[in-house]
């Protein structure tokens, strides 16, 4: 089975599916949709970070793509109803680099605090500026999240270590960590607090969810943070507002359009404001936490491919294996209708197939039934279970 890994995913990745005796190729850069239809032929596995794009042109060009790993925390560059509906499995790493991604913004939090950017570019121009007028301790002060996920639960429990008031505000219902305050609207938590934390995931309508009348409503001379994704804040409004002064400072690790590779140019509205740190989407970006990354998101690969087993998946039902496939072991990925396990298990019967284990997970359109048989499957009943009328894709796997 050969494997794809784009956008210099650790080599922990690479090492782990060579191990398990995968031909893989890698490759530095992002890929555009053409560029990568092309790199896909008879690739089965792909590995991506966030730039990569897997659309259902990609998708339809290539259905013989059986997984992909994304190898970061979101996975909205990847078109995921399209790939269940094409079989492919898609694995990501939620929880790998959030320690890292809450310690750059603890950093970002007292760097602004401090006015440390402005004091070290004064320093390396000669110029001596020992002060601490507008410098402030992050004790005492409170700190607005909004989302209340992985990395911004985990960040409410590190600020309050630090002796900061947190605030959260989250579309779900979130049980609040040590003395976190949860926030009925967006708009109390942007009233209150002087420091406001973006963390919420990459869904459709997060697009555009920051804008002029968001930072109108924070607290003159507020602090504000973007560490989650780069289309969900309106980089215009956020000009204006710190040039203004209303927004003391901000810290921004990602944009709208970013560079596909190490290297490439960069431009944005924001460069050159002094009250703002911009990093180029490093939220993640540490060697603990990509080699985590790489080693859970490969060994999610390595499972599906060997054992059909589709825990944590985000596209398809998530089934556990803990044991290898016996003599036969049958993937059957479906459309989630009454009867087609019948069906299948009738094919089976009529096949002369002994069934010694079977499991069925559904997950709202989609089924998935894996089913180990003793012995080999017999005749014809692998095509006959391609041709049912609910059958998205078949794999079967042999000892």
């Amino acid at each position: 089975m050969k494997v794809l890994l784009l956008e210099n995913i650790h080599e922990c990745a690479t090492a782990a599916l060579t191990d398990a005796g995968f031909e893989v190729e890698t490759r530095s850069g992002a890929l555009d949709e053409a560029e990568l239809i092309s790199a896909l032929e008879g690739v089965e596995m792909l590995g991506i970070r966030s730039k990569t794009q897997v659309t259902r042109e990609v998708l339809q060009a290539r259905p013989e793509l059986r997984a992909i790993g994304a190898f970061c925390i979101g996975t909205n560059q990847v078109d995921l109803d399209a790939a269940a509906a094409h079989g492919t499995v898609v694995f990501n790493a939620p929880f790998s680099n959030t320690r890292s991604v809450v310690e750059l913004a603890m950093a970002e939090i007292i760097a602004m605090a401090r006015h440390l950017t402005d004091k070290n570019s004064a320093l390396h121009a000669g110029v001596w500026d020992k002060s601490a007028k507008g410098a402030h301790e992050v004790r005492g002060r409170s700190l607005g999240i909004v989302g209340y996920g992985n990395i911004g639960s985990q960040l409410s429990v590190i600020a309050e270590a630090f002796g900061m008031h947190v605030s959260y505000y989250d579309v779900d219902d979130k049980l609040p960590l040590g003395n976190a305050r949860r926030c009925d609207s967006l708009e109390e938590l942007l009233e209150t607090c002087e420091t406001v934390s973006l963390h919420v995931d990459g869904r459709d309508g997060n697009a555009g969810v920051f804008g002029a009348e968001q930072f109108a409503r924070m607290r003159p001379r507020s602090l504000f943070l973007n560490l989650c994704r780069g289309f969900v804040v309106d980089l215009e409004a956020l000009r204006e507002h710190l040039v203004s002064g209303h927004i003391a400072g901000a810290a921004v690790d990602v944009f709208p359009e970013e560079p596909k590779k190490a290297g490439d140019p960069f431009v944005s509205i924001l460069q050159g404001l002094p009250n703002v740190i911009l990093t180029p989407h490093v939220g993640g970006s540490t060697e603990e936490a990509q080699y985590d990354i790489g080693r859970y998101v490969s060994g999610k690969l390595r499972d599906y491919a060997h054992t059909g087993a589709t825990t944590m998946s985000v596209n398809v039902p998530s089934v556990a294996l803990t044991q290898s496939p016996g003599d036969t072991r049958i993937l059957h990925l479906h459309r989630n209708v009454p009867g087609v396990l019948a069906r299948v298990n009738t094919l089976l019967s009529e096949g002369g197939a002994n069934i010694d284990s079977q499991q069925l997970s559904t997950r709202g359109e989609y089924g998935y039934a894996v089913t180990d048989l003793a012995g080999s499957l017999p005749g014809d009943v692998e095509q006959r279970l391609r041709e049912l009328d609910e059958t998205i894709e078949v794999r079967v796997i042999t000892s």
